[in-house]
């Protein structure tokens, strides 16, 4: 149920088209919350059918012209809705947790690889949230808009901290493991 609440959060900040919409998710949502562009146009349609959101008039209707949408009243009482709901943790769902564990048991031949890839990937994430940080939270910039925007930006620096100090762990684990199979005795033996 979190997709419509994304968009009418989107939609509040400033309203938009479904295209840009789909460049905002790539570039600032899409980092907690991804969507593709067909999610995205069928969500609004469906948002609009509810009566939360509207597409703004155009000066001169046109076959294929880009619809923006504003949230209607009843859409920023449903986000207010939500927002104060209760809602449990969801269960993380990574692929590669899974595969660490799979490697238990046929062996983790040919894993250490992959981990060092998702290490630089989380390294370039980090940095880009860094950078993110640097750029649009200067000093000063104090309102609670960004205050809670800046709250979830640390949220995303934290998470790949942990994946960095994870995949360390990961990598000098199953290097050991390899090098044991290998009679070398691997780091740390």
């Amino acid at each position: 149920m979190s997709l419509p609440h994304a968009i009418l959060t989107a939609l509040l900040e400033k309203p938009s088209s479904g295209l840009e919409l789909t460049r905002r998710f790539d570039r600032s949502i899409g980092y907690f919350w991804s969507a593709t562009h067909q999610q995205i146009y069928r969500e609004l349609g469906r948002l609009e059918e509810s009566g939360l959101i509207r597409a703004l008039p155009g000066e001169v209707p046109v076959r294929g012209q880009r619809k923006e949408y504003e949230v209607l009243p009843a859409g920023g009482a449903e986000l207010a809705r939500w927002v104060a709901e209760s809602q449990d943790p969801k269960p993380m769902r990574d692929p590669l947790l899974l595969r660490v564990r799979a490697a238990g048991v046929v062996g983790p031949q040919g894993l250490g690889p992959e981990l060092r890839r998702h290490l630089e990937l989380h390294r370039e994430r980090l940095a880009r949230y860094e950078a993110i940080e640097e750029r649009d939270f200067p000093p000063g910039r104090d309102a609670v808009e960004d205050r809670l925007r800046r709250l979830v930006l640390h949220g995303g620096i934290a998470l790949e901290g942990f994946w960095l100090a994870w995949l360390e762990e990961a990598l000098a684990e199953v290097g050991s493991m390899e090098g044991a199979q290998d009679g070398s005795g691997g780091p740390g033996a």
